[in-house]
């Protein structure tokens, strides 16, 4: 039961101190749960994918999905539907309540002192310093759990280019029936799961 324990008091650091969104807390949440081997850095990798295909907020899927996979992977016993939901509840909660305190506080706070120079010039420190952390997170990402899991050099090449190419779909406009469009994000987390399979799964 130490598990759910150490799941609560990590995720009520990650609520606070968790600054900028999903993304910017993805390095604090890797340190927190990979670092003491509740999950393996491939699981990690794995969560924060469908996290991020799934609807809602990266950080708050990520604790749901970690919550219910972690007691199981640190103690056998805790494997089950019942020790996972438990988890996923404890470890869901522990992140919203610090953050959604901090920010009813925060927003009635700067609400007030939205015109003040000191405010204003705290924000202007915090913008890229969010940037940066995003940053590393991406730079994270960027790692042998998610390009080559199986130590095979065609794989790491491949999954590269499916990268890039997911990277210019999204980033670049393409011309299409006179006019240039975006392709829109979940087309491109479709054709790159029909291209796994294919790839892969064959």
């Amino acid at each position: 039961m130490t598990i759910y324990w150490k799941l609560i008091w990590a995720y009520i650091k990650i609520g606070i101190f968790g600054f900028g969104g999903g993304y910017a807390m993805l390095s604090l949440v890797e340190k927190s749960v990979v670092g003491p081997g509740w999950i393996s850095e491939t699981m990690f990798t794995d969560i924060v994918a469908i996290s991020q295909m799934t609807p809602g907020p990266i950080g708050i899927n990520s604790a749901t999905y970690i919550g219910y996979v972690a007691p199981g992977s640190v103690n056998p016993e805790l494997t089950g539907i019942g020790w996972g939901i438990m988890g996923s509840l404890l470890a869901t909660l522990a992140v919203v309540i610090p953050s959604f305190i901090l920010v009813l506080y925060s927003s009635h706070f700067i609400r007030r002192h939205s015109e003040s120079g000191a405010i204003k010039a705290i924000f202007s420190g915090l913008r890229p310093v969010v940037v940066g952390l995003i940053a590393s997170a991406a730079i994270m990402l960027m790692n042998a759990a998610n390009f080559n899991p199986n130590g095979i050099s065609w794989q790491l090449w491949t999954n590269i280019v499916i990268c890039a190419i997911a990277f210019c779909l999204v980033y670049f406009k393409f011309p299409w029936r006179g006019k240039k469009i975006n392709i829109h994000p979940i087309m491109v987390i479709v054709m790159a799961g029909i291209a796994g399979y294919l790839i892969y799964g064959l």
